[in-house]
């Protein structure tokens, strides 16, 4: 494409319908993980344009030096993957929360990988960028694809893509918190690890698409440990499970928000102004989306 034309990428959060994490660590010292995700339609907005070297800045302002940002990361990886210069400015205009375990720098990482690969005419196919998403973190891989999917290994590796859910409402709340650090999830498992839950039946009721049974199968057992961490997570969950029309209720990744699956889109909305005005919590409404990062020109 022209090199003076910039791009305007989305990239979407997720939640987790199961989250399997296990005590045994693979030879890089990450845990093996079970992880069934979906995206949703809130997202981060980023703008990609050549210069004359690499920056990132996002809205809000990190509290962080630009080169430890996924984004950065993925771009660096990419260029070292392709032999090029990444000489992107990249701007990123920040809706999903952080520490929240809804994906938002994974998501943010995917968005300027197939940023660069229109910018570089990169086939997203080539399999240079699995290997590119999966160096960048564990749930890169999944946002270059977006509908319902199955990952193993350490939660990067794709066993299987299902059929979308799309447009199933859901109600998305976290407590006011500075969140929950991932690395503080796996420190405080790593001490006393949950079981995990029953993954056959998650992703059984994928594959025949009964919705019914999979929402009665939601799981996460990095659940407790965002709790402990945060007790206000588990004061958020047990509301949302007690409001009218939440099919499912579960705290996404290691937290902090917690999300309702919803009969209808007004329960969400309906959960969303009472988390917001009597509960003062953060809160969004969003439906099941089915897409990973929509690349338009500038």
């Amino acid at each position: 494409m022209s090199g003076s034309a910039f791009l305007l990428v989305t990239a979407p959060a997720k939640i987790n319908l199961y989250l399997g994490v296990h005590p045994e660590k693979d030879g890089r010292g990450y845990h093996r993980v079970d992880s069934v995700m979906t995206a949703i339609d809130l997202t981060d907005t980023l703008a990609i344009a050549p210069a004359e070297r690499l920056m990132v800045r996002t809205v809000p302002e990190a509290d962080f030096p630009m080169e430890e940002n996924t984004a950065y990361r993925a771009a660096v990886a990419m260029g070292e993957a392709f032999d090029r210069e990444p000489a992107f400015a990249i701007l990123i205009d920040k809706h999903i929360p952080v520490k929240s375990g809804l994906g938002g720098a994974s998501s943010d990482a995917a968005a300027v990988i197939m940023g660069i690969c229109r910018y570089w005419g990169v086939d997203p196919t080539d399999p240079r960028i699995d290997q590119v998403a999966r160096s960048v973190g564990a749930d890169v891989p999944f946002f270059l694809y977006g509908p319902p999917a199955y990952f193993s290994g350490a939660g990067d590796v794709m066993d299987e893509i299902f059929r979308p859910l799309t447009g199933t409402p859901v109600a998305l709340v976290k407590p006011l918190s500075d969140g929950v650090s991932t690395r503080e999830a796996y420190e405080r498992f790593d001490a006393a690890p949950p079981a995990a839950g029953d993954l056959e039946p998650v992703l059984a009721a994928l594959r025949a698409h009964d919705e019914e049974a999979l929402f009665a199968s939601v799981s996460n057992n990095l659940a407790p440990v965002a709790c402990e961490l945060v007790p206000q997570i588990a004061e958020v969950r047990a509301w949302l499970r007690e409001q009218p029309g939440v099919r499912a209720a579960e705290v996404s990744g290691s937290g902090s928000a917690v999300f309702a699956v919803c009969d209808t889109q007004m329960a969400a909305e309906a959960i969303v102004r009472s988390a917001l005005e009597e509960r003062g919590w953060w809160a969004q409404a969003a439906k099941m989306e089915k897409s990973g990062p929509v690349v338009a020109v500038g």
